[in-house]
Order: C-alpha cells, then structure tokens, then sequence
C-alpha cells in the first residue's frame, strides 16, 4: 500500500462557505499560490455553477497554478458538470468532483427519489464528467450515515463508470471514530473494483472528531484527506490540513507521509486568518497563539530543561520561533529567571527571591508580564526602596461629582493621612500628597505613558517637580495609573532626602 496521503484543500470551496469569510478572486489567487507553496496536492477551488465569482476564481486560479490539481465541485446535475469543465479550462492538471446523497435521510427527504435512481444517477453523472476530463472524483452526500452495504454499491458502479477517487464524506460530523474507520475499511473489503479508484476522507467536526474520524479512514485505507487550513468549513469546520500533516509527521509508526512544507504552516494559517477576517481560536492545535505556549511553573522549569518534556512538535517545524514561556501568578523562579537572563539581568538567589516577591506582586494584578514590565520592575530595584509608602488611596470622581483623594502615606514608619480636591482624581490625589510633604512642591510636568496594550497594562508616569527653584525628576508605575501618579512622588530625589527629616507637625 502506497505510505503517501494525497492532501485535498478545500479552504477556497468548503471553508470558504462560512458566513462572513468569502473571498474576493484577488484574495482567493493570495490563498491558492499559498496552498501551491505550502504543498498541497489538489486545490479545490470553487462551485463554478453556484455563482458568477466563483466560476471566475476557478478560471483565475486556473492560470496560475501549476503544480497542484484544480478542482471543481459540481452536483450530479449536467449543467453544473459543462460549468465546471469550463471554468477549468486553464487549468494544467484539472478535476471535476460530482456527487450525490447517499444517506436514507437525504434520498427520501431531500432529492425524494430511490436508492436505484440514485444509483444511475451517480453513475451517469460520472461519465459525464469524464467527457471532458480525465479526472473525476465522486462524493457519496452523509456517506456518514449510509447503510455500508447500498453504499458500496453505489461507489462499485461509479467506479465502473470512471470516478478515480471516492470521496466518503461524513457530511454532518456524526461517526465515531471507529465506526468511520470501519466504513472505510468495509469499502476496502466489499467493493470489487475498488483497487481502481482512491478512497477520499472528508470529515465536519460537528461533534469535535474530524481529525480522528479522518486518521481512522486513513489507518484503515484512505489514501486522501479533504482538508482546510485552521479546519475552516460549514458549522463547526472541517479537518483541519495542520492537524492531520502534524500527526503523519509525529507518529513515525504509522509509516505514513505527505509533500506538506510544515515549516510553510503557520504562515499560510496566518494569511487564510486575516484574509478571511476569522481569527484563530487561541487553543487551536498546532497554530493557536497558546498551542506552544507555557504558563504553569511546572511546565516552564521541564521545558527549559528539556522542550520535549511537555511538547511533541518542535515549533520551528512548522514555522514558529520558539516556544513561549508566558510570565504570569503562576510562574516559578525558573522561568523567571530564564527571562531576566535573556533580557540581560543577572541576579544572584537572593536578588532572585527579593525580584521573584515584586514579580508575583505585579502577576496578580495582571494576566500577563511581559519584557517591558520586567524593565520596568528592575528600574524600580535600581532606585531602591521609595521614600514614601502609600498605605491607601481613595477617589471619588464622576460626571457630576467634584473629585476628592484622600490618600494615607507612611513616612519614617508613621501613616500620615490627607484629603484633597482637584480638577480630576489625579490632581486630587497628587494634591492631597502635597498637603503631607510640602506646600512648595510644584509640578512642571506630569506625563503619562502606556507600555503595553490592554487595559490591564501597566502605566507609567513621569514627573518633573521644581522645589525651592531646583528641578528634579521621578517616575512610578502601576496598573493603576492613579496609584502611579502618588507612588511617583516618593521616587523623586529630593524629596527622599528630605524626608529623613521629616516633622509630623510642620512641612518640609
């Protein structure tokens, strides 16, 4: 038995049926010149008859592509097949892909006919097809539901009419796993002539088993999967072409192989997203945002000791970087330090515990800790400890409401409290921590700045204060940026020194 597993996309035809997600014939060329470069064997590109853009992608697709076959979806219907051969005309290799329901459900309620007639005609419409190309692949409709016997029928006689592949799809994603596997295996075994055709996968995740349902056809004698990048398709998708490339390459046991450049894989999973406005689930296999990523202590101390203790695919072999250690409440020092080292700090244990203590501080008020709060956290160590302790904040503000802090500072070991109003809470704030340290304390300059996206990013703020006609500068940093706008005070240098000798009764 042949170990090469043809790889069908069909991201420009069933993925692009999802609502919302249809292609322009420009963005539609983008995505076929894609699929040529990632590897793919068959490109199918459209329903010529369904619309008058999708018959000219096909023509369009059609003269650029030159290594993978063009295919064309037709129903078992006459018209529909002459469309197709000619939107393929430009097509150096070329097929058409007929087919008809197969399922109890879909003969008696949705073309209303016998199991006979659809015999005939599947097998009519296959020779028709074969008029014009050399190629011709037959779906059996909810082959997932068909009886196993009356299905082999039907795929006996459109073998016998010139289909070379049989697609068996399980349209509503309703099979187990096994029990696709055995439909597969029970074609290999009951259908005479079936060593003149291949048998074609083509699995909807309805009920989460597309990429199983399709392993298990393979393992059981497919020799062609139907496939879209990031499983795109009708409801709940299709099988997903990285999930089923990964697996071949992963388990070598199965002696199995395919012509996907898998480094290619999530570059063209990154086009197929924008293009299409859909963005991929952050836990999708092999190319969500988290599928390399690794927040648990635990996991970030064995992968840094060794990557494959906790993946399986190397992230360069399908065109990521690296693996990410994500910093956040739940990291060790490990990782910790891991990042320090690469940002170019180097602390010893103790240093280590003193920053790993400021770190989970900052974790818990955010989801994740990047580079440059890291940065950040460090400038913060370099300056030493602030003069000023804020203890509390409070700040009432709105629309109709005078803003009024009231904020309690220790200093020297004593909480010193003010209450203060302003043109805003920060005003407030910064003028309540005036009234505590002293009334000749100007602001020159007051600057806020994001680091980072997100709202529960940090801030940071920057000050310039002239005191007794000198000048001095501080900064301070918060999730809140009112809490860094008075933690920033205690930053500033001459403000540290004065209050060493700070009075309780006066002001400095």
């Amino acid at each position: 038995m042949d170990n090469k597993i043809i790889i069908f996309d069909t991201t420009l035809r069933d993925g692009e049926q999802v609502p919302g997600c249809q292609l322009n014939t420009i963005e539609k060329i983008q995505v076929a010149q894609a699929l040529e470069a990632l590897g793919v064997d068959i490109i199918e590109a459209g329903f010529p008859i369904s619309s008058p853009g999708d018959f000219n992608s096909v023509v369009e697709i059609s003269k650029v592509i030159t290594e993978p076959v063009i295919c064309a979806l037709t129903r078992a219907v006459k018209k529909d097949i002459e469309v197709a051969a000619e939107a393929l005309q430009y097509a150096k290799k070329k097929r058409i892909h007929t087919g008809i329901g197969t399922s109890p459900l879909h003969i008696k309620y949705k073309i209303r006919t016998t199991p006979e007639e659809i015999i005939k005609r599947a097998a009519d419409a296959v020779k028709y097809a074969r008029k014009f190309v050399d190629d011709v692949e037959f779906y059996a409709e909810d082959a997932g539901r068909s009886e196993n016997k009356y299905l082999a029928k039907v795929i006996e006689a459109v073998i016998k009419a010139g289909a070379t592949v049989v697609n068996i799809p399980d349209t509503t994603g309703y099979c187990l796993p096994e029990e696709y596997g055995e439909k597969i295996r029970f074609l290999k075994e009951n259908v005479p002539n079936i060593n003149k055709a291949v048998i074609s996968t083509h699995c909807h995740n309805d009920l989460g088993m597309a990429t199983a349902n399709t392993m298990m056809g393979v393992i059981n004698g497919a020799r062609q999967v139907e496939v879209t990048i990031n499983g795109i398709g009708e409801r709940a998708g299709n099988t997903s072409l990285e999930e089923v490339a990964m697996i071949i390459k992963s388990h070598h046991d199965l002696k199995l192989r395919t012509d996907i450049n898998t480094k290619l894989i999530f570059s063209t999973s990154r086009l197929v997203s924008t293009l299409m406005s859909m963005p991929v689930q952050p836990n999708k296999a092999i190319v969500g945002r988290n599928a390399f990523a690794h927040s648990s202590g635990i996991h970030q101390d064995g992968v840094l000791k060794k990557r494959e203790n906790y993946e399986i695919i190397d992230p360069v072999e399908v065109g990521i970087r690296e693996s990410s250690i994500i910093l956040t409440a739940r990291s060790g020092r490990a990782a910790l330090n891991h990042r320090l080292e690469l940002l170019g700090f180097h602390l010893d244990k103790e240093g280590l515990d003193d920053f790993y203590n400021r770190f989970l501080i900052l974790a818990d008020k955010k989801k994740e800790i990047n580079d440059e709060d890291i940065r950040i956290l460090m400038g913060e160590v370099s300056q030493g400890e602030s003069a000023l302790k804020l203890e509390f904040l409070q700040v009432a503000c709105g629309k109709s409401t005078i803003p009024v802090a009231t904020v309690g500072i220790r200093i020297n070991g004593e909480v010193h409290t003010s209450t203060a109003s302003g043109n805003g809470p920060i005003d407030a704030s910064f003028t309540a921590v005036k009234h505590l340290i002293s009334k000749t304390v100007h602001l020159e300059e007051f600057l806020i700045q994001a680091i980072t996206k997100g709202s529960d990013d940090l801030g940071k703020v920057h000050i310039q204060i002239e005191h007794q006609g000198k000048i001095y500068y501080g900064f301070g940093t918060n999730c809140d940026i009112i809490t860094a706008s008075v933690e920033v005070v205690g930053r500033v240098k001459s403000i540290k020194e004065k209050i060493k000798h700070y009075d309780t009764k006066n002001t400095i």
